[in-house]
Protein backbone atom coordinates (compact mmCIF):
# COMPACT_ATOMS: atom_id res chain seq x y z
CA UNK A 1 0.00 0.00 0.00
CA UNK A 2 1.46 3.54 -0.92
CA UNK A 3 1.78 6.25 1.88
CA UNK A 4 -1.31 8.65 2.44
CA UNK A 5 0.57 11.96 1.38
CA UNK A 6 -0.04 13.23 4.91
CA UNK A 7 -3.32 11.36 5.60
CA UNK A 8 -3.80 8.72 8.22
CA UNK A 9 -5.36 5.97 7.30
CA UNK A 10 -6.93 6.46 11.06
CA UNK A 11 -8.93 8.83 9.85
CA UNK A 12 -10.22 7.50 6.44
CA UNK A 13 -13.34 5.88 6.60
CA UNK A 14 -16.89 5.24 5.55
CA UNK A 15 -20.72 5.95 5.55
CA UNK A 16 -23.27 3.95 6.12
CA UNK A 17 -26.43 3.16 5.01
CA UNK A 18 -27.81 5.18 8.16
CA UNK A 19 -25.94 8.55 6.78
CA UNK A 20 -23.83 8.06 10.08
CA UNK A 21 -20.06 8.31 9.33
CA UNK A 22 -17.20 5.80 10.42
CA UNK A 23 -13.57 6.02 10.77
CA UNK A 24 -11.11 3.33 10.54
CA UNK A 25 -9.92 4.81 14.72
CA UNK A 26 -12.97 3.52 16.06
CA UNK A 27 -12.12 0.08 15.33
CA UNK A 28 -8.98 0.13 17.57
CA UNK A 29 -9.15 -3.14 19.88
CA UNK A 30 -11.53 -5.06 17.39
CA UNK A 31 -10.44 -7.24 14.46
CA UNK A 32 -11.60 -5.24 11.78
CA UNK A 33 -12.29 -6.90 8.30
CA UNK A 34 -12.90 -4.57 5.42
CA UNK A 35 -14.70 -6.03 2.34
CA UNK A 36 -14.73 -3.83 -0.75
CA UNK A 37 -17.45 -5.32 -3.12
CA UNK A 38 -20.29 -4.73 -5.61
CA UNK A 39 -23.17 -6.85 -5.96
CA UNK A 40 -22.65 -7.74 -9.47
CA UNK A 41 -19.41 -8.96 -8.97
CA UNK A 42 -19.38 -13.09 -8.98
CA UNK A 43 -16.34 -13.62 -7.14
CA UNK A 44 -17.79 -11.12 -4.16
CA UNK A 45 -20.98 -12.73 -4.20
CA UNK A 46 -18.88 -16.08 -3.41
CA UNK A 47 -17.03 -14.67 -0.60
CA UNK A 48 -20.09 -12.51 1.07
CA UNK A 49 -21.62 -16.24 2.56
CA UNK A 50 -17.75 -17.02 4.14
CA UNK A 51 -17.42 -13.24 5.69
CA UNK A 52 -21.12 -13.85 7.25
CA UNK A 53 -19.76 -16.82 8.98
CA UNK A 54 -17.01 -15.15 10.07
CA UNK A 55 -18.73 -12.54 11.77
CA UNK A 56 -21.06 -14.74 13.28
CA UNK A 57 -18.36 -16.74 14.40
CA UNK A 58 -15.98 -14.12 16.31
CA UNK A 59 -18.34 -11.33 16.96
CA UNK A 60 -18.23 -11.83 20.59
CA UNK A 61 -14.12 -12.02 20.32
CA UNK A 62 -14.07 -8.39 18.84
CA UNK A 63 -14.57 -9.50 14.87
CA UNK A 64 -16.14 -6.56 12.90
CA UNK A 65 -16.95 -6.78 9.15
CA UNK A 66 -17.78 -3.84 7.06
CA UNK A 67 -18.86 -4.13 3.48
CA UNK A 68 -17.83 -1.25 1.32
CA UNK A 69 -19.38 -1.28 -2.28
CA UNK A 70 -17.53 0.45 -4.76
CA UNK A 71 -20.19 -0.94 -7.26
CA UNK A 72 -20.85 2.80 -8.38
CA UNK A 73 -24.08 5.03 -7.64
CA UNK A 74 -26.61 2.81 -9.53
CA UNK A 75 -25.21 -0.07 -7.67
CA UNK A 76 -25.53 0.72 -4.44
CA UNK A 77 -29.43 1.23 -4.65
CA UNK A 78 -29.14 -2.16 -5.34
CA UNK A 79 -27.62 -3.03 -1.38
CA UNK A 80 -30.78 -3.61 0.16
CA UNK A 81 -31.92 -6.16 -2.02
CA UNK A 82 -28.25 -7.78 -1.71
CA UNK A 83 -27.71 -7.89 2.19
CA UNK A 84 -31.19 -9.66 2.20
CA UNK A 85 -30.33 -11.98 -0.29
CA UNK A 86 -26.99 -13.42 1.45
CA UNK A 87 -28.33 -12.63 5.06
CA UNK A 88 -25.88 -9.96 5.87
CA UNK A 89 -25.91 -9.11 9.71
CA UNK A 90 -22.48 -7.02 9.49
CA UNK A 91 -22.80 -3.28 8.66
CA UNK A 92 -22.83 -1.96 4.43
CA UNK A 93 -20.91 1.35 3.61
CA UNK A 94 -20.09 3.59 0.96
CA UNK A 95 -15.89 4.17 1.41
CA UNK A 96 -14.69 7.28 1.17
CA UNK A 97 -12.43 8.27 -2.15
CA UNK A 98 -9.04 8.59 0.07
CA UNK A 99 -9.94 4.95 1.65
CA UNK A 100 -10.07 3.77 -1.46
CA UNK A 101 -7.30 5.07 -3.10
CA UNK A 102 -5.20 4.27 -0.49
CA UNK A 103 -6.08 0.73 0.21
CA UNK A 104 -6.64 -0.56 -3.46
CA UNK A 105 -4.17 1.67 -4.95
CA UNK A 106 -1.78 -0.58 -7.69
CA UNK A 107 -5.34 -3.74 -7.63
CA UNK A 108 -8.74 -2.38 -8.42
CA UNK A 109 -10.01 -6.02 -8.76
CA UNK A 110 -12.57 -6.83 -6.78
CA UNK A 111 -13.35 -8.89 -3.94
CA UNK A 112 -10.50 -7.11 -1.94
CA UNK A 113 -10.31 -8.19 1.72
CA UNK A 114 -7.96 -6.67 4.12
CA UNK A 115 -7.51 -7.92 7.82
CA UNK A 116 -6.65 -5.70 10.44
CA UNK A 117 -5.23 -6.60 14.42
CA UNK A 118 -6.72 -5.54 17.42
CA UNK A 119 -3.59 -2.66 16.65
CA UNK A 120 -4.58 -1.42 13.42
CA UNK A 121 -1.62 -2.89 11.58
CA UNK A 122 -2.48 -5.04 8.58
CA UNK A 123 -2.38 -8.92 9.18
CA UNK A 124 -3.17 -9.78 5.32
CA UNK A 125 -4.85 -7.97 2.01
CA UNK A 126 -6.71 -11.09 0.08
CA UNK A 127 -7.36 -10.17 -3.51
CA UNK A 128 -10.03 -12.34 -5.35
CA UNK A 129 -11.97 -14.95 -3.91
CA UNK A 130 -11.24 -18.67 -4.63
CA UNK A 131 -11.43 -22.23 -3.65
CA UNK A 132 -8.75 -21.87 -1.08
CA UNK A 133 -9.21 -18.23 0.12
CA UNK A 134 -11.61 -19.02 3.03
CA UNK A 135 -8.99 -21.04 4.40
CA UNK A 136 -6.27 -18.36 4.72
CA UNK A 137 -8.64 -16.09 5.68
CA UNK A 138 -9.88 -17.54 9.03
CA UNK A 139 -6.07 -17.98 8.96
CA UNK A 140 -5.61 -14.77 9.34
CA UNK A 141 -8.41 -13.45 11.60
CA UNK A 142 -7.12 -16.34 14.33
CA UNK A 143 -3.30 -14.75 13.78
CA UNK A 144 -5.13 -10.98 14.11
CA UNK A 145 -7.61 -12.32 17.21
CA UNK A 146 -4.28 -13.12 19.32
CA UNK A 147 -2.81 -9.86 18.90
CA UNK A 148 -3.02 -7.80 22.13
CA UNK A 149 -5.46 -4.45 22.23
CA UNK A 150 -2.53 -2.71 23.43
Amino acid sequence: MPSAKGSSLANMGWELSDGKRAVFSEYKGKVLILDFYATWCVPCRDSIPHLVGLQKKYDDQGVRVVGLNVGGPEDEQLVPAFAKQFGIQYPLARPDDDLVSFLLAGQDAIPQTFVFDRQGQLVQRFVGFGSDTGIYLDSAVETALKTPAN
